[in-house]
């Protein structure tokens, strides 16, 4: 006699089935035009500063003085600047020192404003206030401001502009990482951490950190923005990179009296400056967004 299958089997099998063939039919997701352009033009800034200097047709400190701020030509390929030097071998070497700087001092910078961030919103206690209004005392001072006191007390040079940046970052990085720490310190992973008897060391790296890796992942691509920017106004100060060396704020500021005539010699570098910034926040916003949909959360791609 023939056994009759078990209606709840048949629906569980039935169930199945529907969520196969819904993963079988879910369009692939689309990548991002943003991501795209951003992604193309920040590898390029990346290849130009690793090889840019070996590809350059003239050194970037040669004069030509019967071509001074020529146009664009077949021998310029971007014109010259006021002492005749090539904008485009100059632009190039620009890149790879105003990269390598804003890096290594967002590098530091967020190295040891994320220390203290975990640090201090997982203890809590007299050191988390000790240390928060450490934070806001040099807080209160305007970033640039800071760093043109910090540059300026240990001397104009390109090591100490980093150091200066790196300095004004971390209580900023701090502030972020602790916020989020305290976002995840009573959650229940990290009380079942406490609970095992793990090290404190152990709950902040192993738990807390990699919980917390999307908002320092926005903040990471903000300060090297903010990096960028501050090398090059630093330098077109005077107290940053400093002449003969070829980089995009002291190009700007040795061909600052040509901007109101819109000689390319100064456009250049500021355009320069602002695609490099524009397009790395083109990136992070998508691996801000990619991070939060891998942990819950709404992203779109």
């Amino acid at each position: 006699m023939p056994v009759s299958p078990n209606p709840s089997e048949v629906f569980t099998e039935t169930a199945n089935q529907a969520e196969v063939m819904q993963v079988m039919v879910t369009p692939p997701r689309r990548i991002p035009l943003s991501l795209i352009v951003g992604g193309v033009i920040v590898g390029m800034f990346l290849i130009l500063a690793l090889i840019g200097p070996h590809i350059t047709p003239y050194p970037f400190d040669k004069f030509h003085f019967g071509s001074r701020l020529a146009p664009p030509s077949a021998d310029f390929w971007w014109g010259t600047d006021r002492y005749g030097r090539d904008i485009f071998s100059r632009v190039i070497h620009g890149a790879r020192l105003t990269v390598f700087m804003a890096g290594t001092g967002t590098i530091i910078g967020v190295a040891f404003g994320l220390l203290i961030g975990l640090f201090s919103g997982y203890v809590g206690g007299w050191i988390d206030e000790i240390l928060m209004r450490l934070t806001d005392i040099a807080m209160s001072f305007p970033g640039l401001l800071l760093a043109m006191l910090v540059v300026a007390a240990l001397g104009s040079n390109e090591v100490n502009a980093v150091l200066s940046i790196g300095i004004v970052f971390v209580p900023k990085v701090a502030r972020v990482v602790r916020s989020a720490t305290l976002g995840l310190r009573h959650i229940q992973f990290v009380e079942a951490a406490e609970v095992r008897g793990e090290s404190n060391s152990f709950i902040i790296f192993r738990e807390i950190l990699p919980n917390a890796l999307s908002p320092l992942v926005a903040e990471m691509g903000l300060r090297f923005i903010f990096s960028v920017l501050f090398i090059s106004t630093l330098s077109f100060l005077g107290l940053g990179i400093q002449p003969p060396t070829a980089d995009w704020g002291g190009m700007v500021k040795d061909n600052k009296d040509g901007i109101i005539f819109g000689i390319q010699a100064a456009l250049i570098p500021g355009g320069a400056i602002a695609a490099l910034a524009v397009c790395v926040n083109m990136v992070v916003d998508w691996l801000l967004k990619r991070t939060s949909s891998l942990k819950g959360g709404r992203g779109d791609v």
